[in-house]
């Protein structure tokens, strides 16, 4: 089933980074939704974090206006460094430094906010027909959960394109794209998808396998993405261009695969999964936990009580 395709190692990755922000205005009025702090790193960085540690060391970040601070939060801040030797702050100097020596980053502007699939197509010539991953920034998965490692690992021994899913409550499931599956003998979490739908209605989910924000997808993509018309809302969506590829032949480059993620994910780009995002971790850093955590136990002792 491989392909020659799929026989070339993955090592970029695109992060579409152009949203708006709009759930937590006035918040974003001036920052970018993924500047927001998770705990002490802004949510962007976990994804680029999480990128490098799967070995893709070429990150194209997909912005719009107003997101300098993005390339800038990337890019070395030399009178901050110099700051922090001087004080002799070895520890914050690292963490400074982390961002930047995580991938080889590259910008470019989408331009128009034509939905998800019109952002992955504007990284076409970036990619120069190799497979890629998409990694959208609201999701954050957890690094001791090795999701993508195992979605690139999929699509170099089958080919074709991989999206990640999960089970989510049948009455949860219009707020996905969703997949109609069958086993393909890969392995228990591992799919053949067959057919793909955009936030469905109630009732007419073909499963309850949620499509979450994690994607390595084979340059075809770009092929079926020109052919795309808008969708649900009058984007181009990238769910549609997927469920298009689902038809292709797999010597072509066709066929769509799922991984079944069964691990931690944090849900940054809703208020109160935002909000429950940071709890959960800060409760589990080495360094703020057990304090946080016991001001947490007292705190919600004191809620029950009133």
């Amino acid at each position: 089933m491989t392909t020659t395709t799929s026989r070339i190692p993955v090592t970029k990755a695109v992060v579409p980074a152009a949203g708006l922000g709009t759930r937590f205005l006035p918040a974003t009025k001036a920052t970018p939704k993924e500047m927001l702090p998770v705990v002490d790193k802004p949510a962007i960085q976990y994804v680029v974090e999480e990128a490098s540690a799967a070995g893709l060391s070429d990150i194209l970040m997909v912005t719009g206006r107003n997101k300098r601070a993005l390339e800038d939060h990337f890019d070395r801040a030399y009178e901050l460094e110099e700051l922090l030797v001087r004080k002799g702050d070895e520890d914050r100097l690292r963490r400074v430094r982390e961002s930047v020596e995580l991938a080889n980053m590259h910008y470019v502007r989408q331009g128009d906010p034509k939905g998800l699939g019109h952002a992955v197509s504007v990284a076409e010539q970036h990619v120069a027909g190799q497979p890629f991953a998409v990694l959208l920034g609201d999701d954050l998965i957890d690094p001791r959960d090795p999701l993508l490692a195992r979605m690139i690992e999929v699509q170099q021994e089958l080919g074709g394109s991989v999206v990640a899913l999960m089970e989510v409550d049948p009455s949860q499931i219009h707020l996905y794209g969703c997949a109609a599956v069958k086993a393909n003998g890969f392995g228990e979490d591992v799919f053949q998808v067959t057919d793909l739908v955009e936030k469905p209605e109630p009732g007419e989910a073909p499963s309850n396998y949620a499509v979450i924000g994690r994607y390595v997808l084979d340059p075809l993509v770009f092929d079926v993405l020109r052919e795309t018309p808008p969708g649900r809302g009058g984007e181009i969506q990238l769910t549609d261009a997927l469920r298009e590829l689902t038809t292709r032949d797999a010597e072509a480059g066709g066929q769509v695969h799922g991984v079944l993620f069964k691990g931690r994910r944090y849900d940054t780009g809703d208020r109160a999964d935002y909000l429950r995002a940071i709890v959960r971790l800060a409760a589990e850093r080495e360094d703020l936990g057990p304090e946080f955590r016991s001001w947490l136990r007292e705190f919600v002792g004191s809620e029950l009580q009133d």
